[in-house]
């Protein structure tokens, strides 16, 4: 008690303090050293023995369903934004088309583009992916596999090709379908931590809550891709795309996971996942052009090889999908921790 006494006067149940004692490296064995059960009997003990900090007065408890209501509409309505955004800039250039030069197509671009940034910064600054302050560092990264996702396959192949040799074409629908998906995420993460909670609550040992949190994390992942998918169809049918979109797709579950962790406190790995994802599709290119110098074609060889069995498509969707898998099965592990839901 006098070690975690702050923990212990801050807490507002018993169940903070089991996660802030879990978080400190307390196991359920070292609570069989002061005689209990397992953290969370423990955490009963210390709650009922430390007196709370005087001068907080209880929330009112008829206002709390009409202020989550209100909440949860609001961030909707911001979650819904950034998709709005793309799709008014696409059906504005579909219209526009042979009306507008080139320079007035590309104002509109970059307008639409800046529009859907804003939107995106204020949606990821409220509701489940908001994160703690300072915590996420990786919009550089993700620039770069956005940008990968529409300009990756046409340089790839002008590679692949003997080039570059010019301008490659440009793949808009994966940006489209993922600025969509942001609402279908926003809902999967509010999701995730509400019934992690409740598992939180009903649960009686930190094992018994990490068996019970890591289907749910599988479920949300599920349910995402279920949402993800249609619209990245519905955006490649809308702008003429063809093919399956499985690295559009990886690329949205890896963001989503590194979101969720980073919302969650724990923005490091989604970092360090991103940053993997961009080493590797960097790589592609470079290792294709490396293998034009003498002596160094077996450079060229793996990707060559991946590239004829795939297409260029295949680079994104393995970087991706590499990264995605290994942040899944990193998030398995740190989201089954009670001390990743203390504040979440």
């Amino acid at each position: 008690m006098h070690h975690h006494r702050d923990l212990c006067e801050r807490a507002v149940s018993p169940l903070e303090i089991a996660a802030g004692l879990e978080a400190h490296g307390l196991t359920d064995r070292t609570a069989a050293r002061y005689r209990h059960r397992d953290v969370f009997a423990l955490a009963e003990e210390l709650y009922a023995r430390t007196p709370a900090r005087p001068g907080e007065p209880p929330p009112p408890v008829g206002a709390a369903p009409h202020s989550d209501s209100e909440a949860r509409a609001g961030w909707t309505l911001l979650a819904l934004l950034p998709g709005a955004a793309c799709l008014a800039t696409a059906g504005l250039l579909r219209v526009t088309e042979g009306v507008l030069g080139g320079g007035a197509r590309f104002a509109v671009i970059v307008t639409g583009a800046l529009l859907a940034c804003l939107a995106l910064r204020l949606c990821l600054r409220r509701g489940p992916l908001r994160a703690p302050e300072g915590a996420g560092r990786a919009g550089m990264y993700a620039c770069w596999l956005l940008s990968f996702a529409v300009y990756g396959d046409g340089l790839v192949a002008q590679v692949v090709s003997g080039g570059p040799d010019g301008p490659w074409g440009a793949d808009p629908a994966p940006l489209l379908g993922l600025t969509a998906a942001v609402a279908p995420a926003a809902w999967c993460a509010h999701l995730f931590t509400v019934r992690a909670h409740r598992k939180l609550t009903g649960s009686r040992a930190l094992e018994e809550f990490g068996a019970g949190v890591r289907p749910l994390l599988l479920a949300a992942v599920v349910l995402f891709v279920c949402a993800l998918l249609p619209l990245l169809f519905l955006a490649g049918l809308g702008l003429g795309s063809t093919g399956l979109p499985i690295a559009a797709a990886a690329l949205g579950v890896l963001f989503f996971l590194a979101r969720l962790l980073a919302a969650h406190g724990l923005p490091e790995p989604g970092t360090v996942a991103l940053a993997a994802a961009c080493a590797m599709e960097a790589a592609a290119p470079a290792l294709l052009l490396a293998g034009r110098l003498p002596g160094l074609e077996p450079l060229a060889r793996p990707v060559h090889a991946l590239v004829a069995a795939g297409g260029p498509g295949a680079v994104p969707a393995l970087a991706c999908g590499a990264a995605a898998l290994g942040l899944l099965l990193h998030a398995s592990a740190a989201l089954s921790r009670a001390s990743a839901h203390a504040r979440a």
